[in-house]
């Protein structure tokens, strides 16, 4: 996973006691090896690239993680965000899109 994440809603619009069994699942390994089963929760665009957020299933408490999606051969795949000028500006987004939602 990403070494990024926030502590902000996760801006799917429902408190965490909802239940998203059945969203796709995705597995995500962690630095130490560990899998964990993530759903994609939110996502939105910028600078013409895609990103989503993603919650892990057994831990919807826990912090969200911000990937970019990216596209191959119609295939689309999550990609880490390595680039600390790219985190910055996409955790910036998503901290406002979060924090009006938290409002509205």
């Amino acid at each position: 996973m990403s070494e990024h994440s926030h502590d902000h809603a996760c801006g799917c619009g429902h408190d965490h006691e909802h239940d998203h069994e059945h969203d796709p699942v995705f597995i995500v390994t962690d630095e130490e090896g560990r899998e964990h089963e993530m759903i994609m929760v939110y996502t939105f665009d910028s600078e013409g690239s895609a990103y989503a957020v993603l919650l892990d299933r057994n831990d919807p408490e826990a912090d969200g993680v911000i990937f970019r999606i990216e596209e191959e051969n119609d295939e689309m795949f999550l990609v880490g965000i390595e680039d600390d000028e790219e985190w910055e500006r996409v955790a910036r987004i998503y901290e406002e899109i979060a924090s009006q939602e938290d409002q509205g």
